[in-house]
């Protein structure tokens, strides 16, 4: 048995009904192994801010008493108070750049704000505390689009990037130099680390243990979090693999489809690359979805651009080019046969709905104001 599995036993034991479990009263103070100070930009995501919060909490004490003893963090903000997670979560903010001794730290966690744009926008509010982490040596770890952030300052020039899918044209775009990594949930790379985000926060966390704390302690409380096993790097997501009910070719389609969704090439490029003919390929399509591929893989580019007026400020043109649509009138043509509006009137009705949505909430309508 691992030592972290007769930290759960002997635990388990002690917690009978109707007893209380308390911690030793006075524990002999120890050097942490790992010392973490964690920024939530506002609007932050919470799944991936807990689930490498808890990874540490459960590896950072013996049995499960909480305490700051092998692990140790701190939540940094600009100022006082608390900051907004996108779900109006608020938390509450220990330390501010002015009271931060870099000494007492070895990474820097940034946590993205709701969009890459909104990302992109506070880099130079948090360039002095980001620059002065990295001037006293500290390791940057940026979790979801926090890299842009990173790449903005100029920061992970010379460095790969980890990345979600969803967020890879418009970094490509906004940072052609720095090489993306959408297959790997995480990526080490020198003092930068770059993680997608999601729960593949608890998958870097771990990793990050087991070069702090050795792997038995980094494994610590997978099973209370209801993990069965850390993931590696290169773990192929069944959610973005082959669906197996849509058969080989449709899938391997779909898959090259997301990939080149900037690209100009056409459907008979996607048949000939997964091996059989335009018309063969549309046959499964239309036996699948009852739409040809083209019709298919034009539906995926316009939910792309919608998704994308929702969360960037960028031109029409530039994210048409995310599209593979050089023509950026033609692409507002195609968005408004699709959902009957222009892109500008989307992008307001869009505004619209979240200043109601923000004057209802007393927590998304702080959030509104730091914008």
């Amino acid at each position: 048995m691992l030592p972290a599995d007769l930290d759960i036993a002997r635990t388990a034991v002690r917690k009978r009904p109707g007893r209380v479990v308390l911690p030793p009263a006075q524990a002999k103070p120890i050097a942490p192994d790992v010392r973490v100070l964690i920024l939530p930009l506002p609007d932050f995501a919470l799944l991936p801010f807990g689930g490498f919060l808890d990874k540490l909490r459960f590896s950072a004490d013996d049995e499960d008493y909480s305490r700051q003893r092998h692990c140790r963090w701190d939540i940094v903000g600009l100022k006082a108070g608390t900051v907004t997670s996108n779900s109006g979560v608020e938390i509450s903010i220990q330390l501010t750049p002015q009271q931060v001794r870099w000494s007492d730290y070895d990474y820097l966690v940034v946590f993205g704000g709701r969009s890459a744009t909104d990302t992109r926008r506070r880099a130079r509010a948090y360039a002095s505390l980001v620059k002065g982490a990295v001037r006293h040596g500290l390791t940057l770890l940026s979790m979801d689009n926090g890299c842009f952030l990173l790449a903005e300052l100029g920061l992970l020039d010379g460095h790969k990037v980890a990345l979600h899918p969803r967020h890879a044209l418009e970094f490509e775009a906004a940072f052609p130099r720095i090489p993306i990594k959408t297959e790997q949930l995480y990526l080490f790379d020198g003092k930068r680390i770059t993680c997608a985000g999601g729960s593949a926060a608890i998958d870097v966390a771990v990793e990050l243990l087991v070069q702090h704390c050795g792997r038995a302690r980094a494994l610590k409380g997978l099973a209370d979090m209801l993990v069965d096993e850390p993931r590696a790097s290169r773990h192929l997501l069944k959610s973005q693999s082959a669906e197996p009910q849509v058969g080989r070719y449709v899938g391997r389609a779909i898959g090259l489809m997301r990939k080149r969704l900037a690209s100009t090439c056409s459907v008979a490029d996607i048949a000939s690359s997964v091996g059989i003919s335009r018309r063969q390929l549309d046959r499964r399509f239309l036996q699948q979805f009852e739409q040809t591929a083209q019709a298919y893989w034009q539906e995926m580019r316009l939910q792309h651009l919608r998704w994308r007026l929702l969360n960037a400020d960028s031109s029409l043109a530039a994210l048409a080019d995310e599209i593979g649509v050089r023509d950026a009138s033609y692409a507002g043509k195609l968005f408004r046969r699709r959902f009957g509006m222009s892109t500008g009137d989307f992008r307001k009705e869009a505004e619209r709905q979240r200043v109601e949505a923000a004057n209802a909430s007393p927590a998304l309508s702080r959030r509104v104001r730091q914008r």
